[in-house]
């Protein structure tokens, strides 16, 4: 990969004139420059970025490229429960937030045509990954499930954040079938957590925990 050709970033929620995950995103992003051997940017990221909470309800997103950092703000998305297809598009690995993310562009492209809100990949082996940009969930009786981060998929702000709040939790290697009747939901840190309405024309049952789990997912001051 050409260190000339891409950058990172960090796509963050502001909510109530605060960025709840700051500090989490930052971290990742200096993961990610020192794996990558990116140049570190030369202002002050934090001080570039605290600013914008006071724009009101927003989404910021925080490029990183070749040593500059910019920030463009953008309004929320839809919050309300999404169609999703299963993309043909299999997923490529996908462990840093870069700018390079043809596979979930196509894919993104590909509900579009269907008529659905958003898509969902799997592994070219068949394993249940990730979302265009989101972490896929589901209740599996007592026990919630996630694929696991040694599948490629980024290890996101927003399933980290849920892997906190529920145990016990399950990280793994599921086909496709294992989805089946579940109750599913997504999650990132824009949208939190959000109820996945029907994957490929199948309704998705609801579950309590979700709402209960939506209405904790943010950190209080």
């Amino acid at each position: 990969m050409d260190k000339a050709g891409y950058g990172l970033i960090e796509t963050m929620r502001v909510r109530e004139e605060r960025i709840p995950f700051l500090d989490r995103h930052l971290a990742r992003l200096g993961r990610s420059l020192g794996e990558l051997g990116l140049p570190k940017p030369s202002q002050d990221v934090p001080a570039l970025v605290r600013p914008f909470a006071a724009t009101g309800d927003a989404v910021l997103r925080v490029e990183v490229r070749d040593g500059r950092a910019s920030v463009t703000v953008r309004e929320l998305p839809s919050l309300a429960p999404p169609v999703v297809i299963t993309a043909s598009e299999p997923h490529q690995p996908y462990p840093h937030k870069t700018t390079e993310r043809d596979c979930f562009t196509d894919a993104g492209k590909e509900a579009e045509v269907a008529e659905a809100d958003d898509a969902l990949l799997v592994t070219h082996e068949g394993w249940v990954a990730e979302g265009t940009v989101w972490t896929v969930f589901w209740w599996d009786g007592d026990v919630l499930r996630t694929p696991a981060l040694d599948l490629g998929i980024l290890p996101g702000i927003g399933r980290a954040r849920v892997l906190e709040l529920v145990t016990p939790a399950e990280q793994g290697r599921h086909q496709k079938g294992a989805l089946a009747g579940r109750s599913l939901f997504l999650a990132n840190a824009v949208r939190g957590v959000v109820p996945i309405a029907s994957l490929d024309g199948a309704p998705v049952p609801p579950d309590p925990r979700t709402v209960d789990l939506a209405q904790r997912f943010w950190p209080t001051m």
